[in-house]
This record gives C-alpha cells, structure tokens and sequence, in this order.
C-alpha cells in the first residue's frame, strides 16, 4: 500500500511540476515578445487559444466531531490495524492526529 501511494505522490508533484514550468515558460516568452515587438506591428497570425485554468477544487469538509466513546472505538480500530501490519507507526500516528486533532 505505501509504494502505490508514494507512487501515485510522485505522479502528482511531477504533473504538478510540469504545469507550473509550462505556464512559466508561456508567460516569459509573451513577455520577451512584448518586449522585442516594434510599437506597431501588423498581425501575422491569430493569437493561439488560452488554456483554460482548472477550477479550485472545493475545500474539505470540516471533521466531524466524536464523542468520546467513538473516538476511543476509532483509535482501539486504529490500533489493531497498527498491531496487525496494516498500518506503519508513521500512519499510525498521523491518523490518530486527525482523530484527535
């Protein structure tokens, strides 16, 4: 499970990456135009089409609130989890971070 994850992880930053370079090149390169042009200057060809930006995505909702018999269930499940192999210590943690959080 941790090696689908730091994979899908890596996918992320590299796309993310890759977007943020791109839209930084695009923009540069209009600026060094702008800066190159003469003041008039007829047009050769149509301006290329802008992408679109994605839209943010919504925000996450808020945590809902336990009460304590709940939150002691959640982290008695959290902790067998742990004890059985299926979570690391560090997942482990971060979860129990959240619960009580």
């Amino acid at each position: 499970m941790g090696l689908i994850r730091g994979m899908a992880r890596t996918a992320v930053v590299a796309g993310t990456a890759t977007a943020v370079s791109n839209r930084v090149s695009r923009r540069q390169a209009g600026r060094w135009a702008a800066q190159e042009a003469p003041a008039y200057q007829e047009p050769q060809y149509a301006q290329q089409p802008q992408y679109a930006q994605a839209p943010e995505p919504p925000p996450a909702p808020a945590p809902a609130t336990l009460d304590s018999a709940a939150l002691i269930e959640q982290l008695q499940k959290l902790g067998a989890l742990r004890d059985q192999g299926i979570l690391t210590d560090a997942e482990f943690e971060a979860q129990k971070a959240k619960l009580l959080g």
